[in-house]
C-alpha cells in the first residue's frame, strides 16, 4: 500500500512508507462500493461484513445468544444428550458415571442457578475488572497529556516504515501479559495509526492479531506454558504414567513463530486490511476525536516527559527487587519462581501504578495536573468512555456462563475429537485436520485450557498410539487455539474490542470485526502450518528443549 496522498494528511504529519511497498499508483481506495478492490477476496470480505452486520446490536445479539443456550440446553436435556468423558477417572469436575451431559436450564434446577448467579456472572467476568482497574491508571496518564506527548514523540522520531511491523510484534510479545496487550497496546494502535495519518482502525487491526491471533507465539515463557503442559502431562500418563512434559517443551517453535506472525500480520495489514477499510473519514466516529497534533514538542512537554520516564525507571527498579532475587516478594512463596507468581497474576496492578505513577509526575511537572481533582478527573474520564462496553459485558458474562453451566461446549468438542478419531488418519497428515478441529473448537469454548482439558486425554494418547510425542501434539494444538480467538465472541475481549472500534466506527458490528480480522486468521493459519510443516518433518528440529518428535514407548 502507498502512502496516504498529501491531501489526505493532516498538516505536520510525516508521510509514513510502508514496511512492503506497493506500486505507485495503487493508492489506498476509500471505502465505498467503487473505489474498494474488485478482487474476489475483497469482495467475500465485503459480503462477510455485510452478512455480519445485518446481525442485531452486538449487545442484543449476546442476550439472544444467551436465551438460545436456555433454549437449546432445553432440547438436549429432554433427549438425555451426553458424551463419554475422556478424562481419567478421579479428575475434578469429571462425573462417577463417566459421561458428559447436558445439563438443562429449562427446569427449577436452572432458572435458580440464573437468578441466583447473574450479578455475580457479570461481577466475576474477568475482563471487566481488567479493563476498569488499568483504564484507571491510563485514563490519569492520558488527562495529563502524557499519552498525547509520547505518542507524538513516537511518531516523528520512529521509522514510520517499521511501525506496523512494531505494533504486531509489540502485540505478540504483550501476551505474556495479556490484559497488557488488550487494554494498552490496541487502543495505543489506533491512535498511532490516525496520527500518522492512517486508518485507526487498522492498526487496532495490527495490534489485536498479534495480542490474540498470534497468542502462543512470544520469546518468553508465560502462564499458560505450565498450564498447558501439567494438561499435556496427565494426558501422557494415560499411555505412559512415568512421562513428564515441562513448561517450556514449545519454546523453539513458539520463539520463531513470533517472527512469522510479525512479518505475516505487518503483509496482512498492508495487503487486505488497509485498502479494505480505506481513507478514514473522522465524521464516522461516534465521538469527537482530536485531530492529529504532530507540533514539535515544547520544551515543557520533553521536560515533563524525561521526568516521567525517570519515575518509571524509579518504579520498576522496586518491581525489579520484588521479583529478580530469589525470595522476591512477588515470586511464588512456595516454589520461589517467577511463573504463577503475584507478579503475573497482579500484572492488572502493576499496571495500573506503571501508568498513574508517570502520568502524576508529568503532569505536576508540566501543570496540567495541580491537585488531587485533576487526578481523580482523569480517572473518572476514562470511566466514562466505557458505557458500550459494560452493558455489553453484563449479557456476555451471562452467556459464556450459560454455555458452562450446560456443558454444550465440552460436548461439542468430544464429538469433534472423536470424529477426528474415526477418521483413522496416521502420519504427519494427521495434524491438518486435527490443527482444524482446533480451530472450531476455539470458537466456541474461548479458554485455551479449558478447551485442551477435553480434548488432550483424546487427541494425545491417540497421536501417541501412532507415533507422536505430546510435546509435538501441543505444539500442533496451540496453533488452532490461537488463530480463531479473533473472529468469535466467545473471545473474553471481544466486546472490548468491539468497543474501542466503535469509538472511531460508529456504525461497527460485529461483522465489521470479524471481516477485518479474518485475514489474519487464514494467512496465520497457512504461514503456521507451513512452518509447523517445515520446522518438525522437513528440517527434522525439535519444538523445544528435551522435547522429541516421536514418541517410542519406554524410551
Amino acid at each position: 500500500m502507498s502512502t496516504p496522498r498529501p491531501d489526505d494528511v493532516p498538516p505536520g504529519v510525516p508521510p509514513a512508507p510502508e514496511e512492503f511497498p506497493r506500486p505507485a499508483d495503487d493508492d489506498p481506495p476509500s471505502r465505498t462500493a467503487d473505489a474498494q478492490g474488485t478482487g474476489a477476496f475483497a469482495r467475500f470480505l465485503r459480503g462477510v461484513e455485510w452478512l455480519g452486520n445485518l446481525l442485531p446490536h452486538p449487545v442484543t445479539l449476546f442476550a439472544l445468544f444467551a436465551l438460545a443456550i436456555v433454549v437449546i440446553s432445553g432440547i438436549a436435556g429432554w433427549f438425555d444428550l451426553a458424551v463419554q468423558d475422556p478424562r481419567p477417572e478421579g479428575v475434578p469436575g469429571r462425573a462417577d458415571d463417566g459421561m458428559i451431559r447436558a445439563i438443562s436450564l429449562v427446569s427449577g434446577d436452572g432458572l435458580r442457578l440464573i437468578v441466583e448467579n447473574l450479578v455475580t456472572n457479570f461481577t466475576g467476568f474477568v475482563p471487566l475488572g481488567t479493563v476498569l482497574v488499568a483504564l484507571l491508571g491510563v485514563g490519569v496518564a492520558e488527562h495529563s497529556g502524557m499519552l498525547t506527548a509520547a505518542i507524538r514523540l513516537l511518531v516523528q522520531k520512529a521509522p514510520a516504515r517499521l511501525m506496523t511491523l512494531a505494533i504486531v510484534f509489540g502485540g505478540v510479545i504483550s501476551n505474556t501479559a495479556s490484559e497488557m496487550g488488550y487494554v494498552v497496546l490496541i487502543p495505543l494502535a489506533a491512535v498511532i495509526f490516525h496520527a500518522l495519518g492512517r486508518h485507526p482502525l487498522a492498526g487496532m487491526a495490527a495490534a489485536f492479531a498479534g495480542v490474540s491471533a498470534g497468542y502462543s507465539a512470544n520469546l518468553l515463557i508465560g502462564t499458560v506454558d505450565p498450564l498447558l503442559a501439567g494438561i499435556t502431562q496427565e494426558a501422557a500418563q494415560l499411555i505412559d504414567p512415568g512421562y513428564e512434559v515441562h513448561a517450556a517443551v514449545n519454546y523453539y517453535f513458539m520463539a520463531v513463530s513470533t517472527f512469522l506472525i510479525a512479518g505475516v500480520g505487518t503483509w496482512v495489514t498492508h495487503r487486505f486490511v488497509e485498502p479494505q477499510l480505506g481513507t478514514y473519514d473522522s465524521s464516522i466516529a461516534s465521538e469527537d476525536l482530536p485531530p492529529p497534533r504532530m507540533d514539535p514538542l515544547t520544551p515543557t512537554e520533553i521536560r515533563g516527559l524525561k521526568w516521567a520516564a525517570f519515575s518509571a525507571v524509579a518504579l520498576f527498579a522496586l518491581i525489579a527487587l520484588a521479583v529478580v532475587p530469589e525470595g522476591g516478594a512477588l515470586r511464588n512463596p512456595e516454589t520461589g519462581d517467577v511463573l504463577r507468581s503475584p507478579f503475573l497474576r497482579g500484572i492488572v496492578a502493576l499496571i495500573f501504578v506503571a501508568f498513574l505513577v508517570p502520568g502524576v509526575v508529568y503532569g505536576w511537572v508540566t501543570g496540567s495536573m495541580k491537585s488531587d481533582r485533576d487526578v481523580v478527573a482523569g480517572m473518572s474520564q476514562s470511566m466514562s468512555t466505557l458505557g458500550l462496553y459494560i452493558v455489553l459485558v453484563f449479557f456476555a458474562a451471562q452467556f459464556v456462563a450459560f454455555f458452562g453451566w450446560t456443558n454444550l461446549g465440552a460436548i461439542l468438542a468430544v464429538t469433534g475429537a472423536s470424529g477426528l478419531e474415526a477418521a483413522g488418519l496416521t502420519g504427519p497428515a494427521v495434524f491438518i485436520p486435527f490443527i482444524l478441529m482446533c480451530c472450531f473448537v476455539n470458537l466456541m469454548l474461548g479458554s485455551a485450557s479449558a478447551q485442551w482439558a477435553v480434548t488432550a486425554p483424546i487427541f494425545v494418547p491417540m497421536l501417541m498410539l501412532v507415533g507422536f510425542s505430546p510435546e509435538v501434539i501441543q505444539a500442533a494444538y496451540r496453533i488452532g487455539d490461537s488463530t480463531t480467538n479473533i473472529i468469535t465472541p466467545m473471545m473474553s475481549y471481544f466486546g472490548l474490542i468491539l468497543a474501542f472500534i466503535v469509538k472511531y466506527d460508529k456504525r461497527a458490528g460485529v461483522g465489521t470485526v470479524v471481516a477485518m480480522m479474518l485475514p489474519y486468521t487464514i494467512f496465520f493459519l497457512i504461514g503456521w502450518i507451513a512452518l509447523f510443516y517445515l520446522w518438525v518433518f522437513v528440517l527434522g528440529l525439535p519444538v523445544g528443549p528435551e522435547a522429541p518428535t516421536y514418541y517410542v514407548p519406554g524410551g
